[in-house]
């Protein structure tokens, strides 16, 4: 059997769209096709997020989220030059508000140089001040490289790109099973299947299910963490220039609440960061009892929530409490008025657990039989998703070409 492409992509969404780029540029385009099973693109995490255009300043020095960041923040920032998509680069500050935060942000700082950050550096609340006149601290730390984009835009910028190279883009195709052949894989649909000598899956929220459908049994298994968002109008909206972040808790894997203005202009606090009722739950109402049953059964579920059980109940009740929402807020802003704060939209996060109950804390991405597969792209992935499609659209050519 002849395949009908030469990559097939599972997932439109920000990376999937990036490697279908990368691999236009080495593959005929005809021959590159993305499957999304939403009617759109961006429809999940590429969509819903709080659209920042990351640093690289929290991750491990040498690993594949601090090299990929870096690399993508450069080709993110052409492309969007090239394409005419609308960005900001106005910085952000993260916060210290005691003492007790000091260290934390002193290894921020070693970070931030590490990875090779251009004009991180200590602050004092005098020069806090000249940058971010309502927030408070007791020493902070600028990081001017930060910006802001709705990735949702790029993503459309990227369907562009693909259209004009002659690729392809099926939305509403929804896998429900693929055959791996030997010189080729099936990928079957509710109402047609697509062939291709490789598949890629970049299934986001879906991803370790897709592995396992395609004959590769991951380590790991995506959990759903829900970030909700407050949208900050009136006078509160003037408070904050750029974005004000506090210092995270080392002990979890989350940023903690922050202040973001968009790139047009709109300004928000979040996200807190709750479990998911079903792997696209985007609120409390929304509940999938297979799904949820799977993530309670896991092993590394249970053993995840019960190293930070204290933590994860302080996030629920957040959710449900605005007023002790905003107080969260104002510990970064003190004049922000709760009359200005409104429900805004929600996102989730794919995370990838492992039994023992370790959040991997590095992208991951994998080779299994005429498949490769992107099993944990967390933030800073939608930064980082050029420079990610590049890495993928390499391990997918030596699938293709082994010699």
């Amino acid at each position: 059997m002849v395949p009908g492409y030469e990559v097939a992509i599972i997932g439109g969404g920000i990376v999937g769209l990036a490697t279908a780029m990368a691999l236009t540029e080495r593959v005929p385009g005809p021959k590159v096709t993305v499957l999304e099973k939403e009617p759109r693109v961006a429809a999940h995490q590429s969509g819903r997020n709080s659209g920042v255009i990351h640093s690289g300043l929290y991750y491990r020095p040498g690993s594949l989220r601090a090299t990929l960041c870096r690399e993508g923040v450069a080709r993110l920032v052409r492309f969007c030059d090239d394409r005419g998509v609308a960005y900001t680069r106005d910085g952000k500050v993260v916060v210290a508000t005691s003492e007790a935060q000091l260290p934390a942000l002193a290894e921020l700082e070693r970070l931030g140089r590490a990875n090779g950050l251009r004009g991180v550096r200590r602050i004092g609340p005098g020069r806090l001040r000249e940058i971010e006149p309502h927030a408070v601290c007791v020493e902070a730390l600028h990081v001017p490289e930060t910006g802001a984009v709705d990735f949702a835009d790029v993503c459309r910028a990227l369907v562009g790109v693909l259209l004009e190279r002659g690729a392809t883009i099926s939305t509403s195709f929804r896998v429900e099973n693929m055959d791996i052949a030997r010189s080729h894989v099936t990928v079957e649909g509710s109402d047609r299947s697509v062939t291709a000598r490789v598949v890629v899956n970049c299934g986001g929220l879906h991803s370790d299910r897709l592995a396992r459908a395609a004959g590769f049994n991951p380590a790991v298994r995506i959990v759903a963490f829900r970030g909700e968002y407050y949208d900050i109008t009136g006078p509160s909206a003037d408070l904050v220039r750029s974005s004000i972040y506090p210092v995270p808790d080392p002990k979890l894997p989350f940023l903690g609440l922050h202040l973001t203005r968009s790139a047009d202009g709109s300004m928000h606090a979040g996200p807190n960061a709750v479990p998911a009722l079903a792997r696209e739950g985007y609120g409390w109402g929304t509940v999938r009892p297979a799904e949820l049953l799977q993530s309670l059964a896991y092993p590394g579920f249970l053993r995840l929530a019960g190293r930070h059980w204290r933590s994860g109940i302080a996030e629920i009740i957040r959710s449900a409490s605005r007023r002790l929402f905003v107080r969260s807020a104002r510990e970064l802003v003190p004049e922000l008025d709760p009359e200005d704060f409104s429900r805004g939209r929600s996102g989730v996060r794919a995370l990838a657990l492992t039994r023992s109950g370790q959040l991997h804390d590095d992208f991951l991405i994998e080779v299994g039989p005429r498949s490769v597969h992107v099993l944990n792209a967390p933030s800073p992935a939608a930064t980082s998703s050029l420079a990610i499609g590049a890495h993928v659209a390499e391990r997918v050519l030596q699938v293709i070409d082994p010699g």
